[in-house]
């Protein structure tokens, strides 16, 4: 008789579900996996370490770039952490206008994730829908720091300027007509807070749009229902954060449980699973959406009522404005030496997490007094879910392993950093 073997099979870092830059060795029987083995690091590019070699601010472009769909969320762990390091807190409407910005870049976030997860297990329409509200979200990053995705906005002592009095318009152009055009701009007549207020009253519409598409579909269910479950206990033991624990019925949030910024002043609730597979996993994060929702409308709410300064007023941390800058010569010197050299931490570390898309995205810094970090490391969310694959696709079939990698919402500029 033939002997049967187990075979070894690449999964990737070419194959489009395995999202760029993950390979990974299945031993197959079959088509059953008996194990998987991820390899990472195909992308690192030493953020930690460039970071070592600048000046705090100057390494805030560096965050937005390593989940790069969740830009502004990265940035707020590190502006965190400076600012426990240097003892100064950011005004509070500067405070409203972060968490605000947290859960628009949640949406952004979890709309990324909705379209790419169900294109991979092969569900076409909903990634259209999905880019179609991320492409307005997208305009109030632009609007906010003229980037459309690397914004670079959060600085430590705040943000880096007021929310603007007015939105981008479209022009008439040879594919849109002037009555096409005027239908586009229709919103986009007030303030970033008018466009994003009606955005957050048409959005509730658009998940019930994607609801339709997928909650019941039965092939959705079928590849998804008693896919990778992983029990309460199992996920805390493999260190999971974020939606994948809550999708295996732990109700544990940063935003509620150790709160930052304004969290505990706002309404929202903590979605949560009950089997822990990749169907319950889905349900959280599109219920999360909703909350975001809420959210953003508490926070648009607050800022209409309350202007005030969105940057502390210490010329040690944040520059001067430009006409001071211009008319005072000691302006002028805060201004030179700011943007030269930066600013000196005292000596001593900090830890400050927030509760990312993903999961906790957490930055510690170790600061010997200089005006760079002595140690910068980032705790990754995605890093601990990408070790857990193993243990998640063991026994599934080798479709099932494009659905795994598609709930566990893996970017790997975070993993491989």
């Amino acid at each position: 008789m033939a002997e049967i073997k187990n075979y070894t099979l690449n999964f990737g870092p070419q194959h489009p579900a395995a999202h760029g830059v993950l390979r990974l060795v299945l031993e197959m029987d079959g088509e059953v996996i008996e194990r998987a083995d991820p390899h990472v690091g195909l992308l690192h590019r030493g953020t930690e370490k460039l970071a070592e070699s600048k000046p705090f601010n100057q390494s805030i472009g560096y965050m937005d770039r390593l989940d790069y769909v969740s830009m502004m969320c990265n940035e707020h762990g590190y502006v965190l952490a400076i600012e426990k390091l240097l003892g100064i807190e950011a005004p509070i409407r500067a405070q409203y206008i972060r968490v605000m910005f947290d859960e628009v870049t949640r949406l952004l976030n979890h709309l990324m994730w909705l379209g790419a997860h169900a294109m991979d297990i092969g569900a076409m329409t909903i990634f259209l829908y999905a880019f179609r509200e991320r492409e307005d979200l997208l305009d109030c990053y632009e609007a906010v720091s003229g980037a459309r995705m690397h914004a670079t906005y959060y600085r430590p002592g705040g943000v880096y300027r007021d929310l603007p009095d007015s939105m981008p318009q479209y022009k008439a152009s040879k594919w849109t007509n002037a009555k096409g055009t005027a239908q586009r701009n229709e919103n986009r007549q007030g303030s970033l807070l008018d466009f994003l207020e009606d955005f957050t009253n048409r959005f509730p519409t658009y998940v019930d749009e994607y609801e339709t598409l997928l909650t019941e579909n039965r092939i959705w269910k079928q590849r998804t229902v008693g896919i990778a479950v992983v029990s309460p206990e199992e996920a805390m033991q493999l260190g999971f954060t974020g939606p994948m624990l809550r999708g295996s019925g732990v109700e544990w949030d940063i935003r509620k449980k150790q709160p930052y910024e304004v969290y505990d002043k706002l309404d929202f609730d903590i979605p949560v699973g009950k089997t822990g597979d990749t169907y319950d996993r889905y349900l959280v994060r599109v219920e999360e959406m909703r909350q975001s929702n809420r959210i953003i409308k508490q926070c648009i709410n607050w800022l209409r009522k309350n202007p005030g300064p969105v940057m502390l007023d210490d010329q040690k941390v944040a520059p001067p404005n430009r006409e001071t800058m211009k008319d005072d010569m000691e302006g002028l010197i805060h201004h030179f030496k700011l943007f030269t050299e930066g600013y000196c931490a005292p000596e001593g570390e900090a830890y400050a997490a927030v509760e990312h898309p993903k999961g906790e995205f957490g930055c510690y810094i170790i600061s010997d007094g200089a005006n760079k970090p002595y140690r910068l490391k980032i705790r990754a969310p995605g890093f601990a879910h990408i070790a857990a694959l193993d243990d998640m696709s063991r026994g599934h079939m080798l479709a099932d392993v494009v659905a795994i990698i598609g709930t566990q919402d893996i970017v790997f500029g975070e993993v491989d950093r």
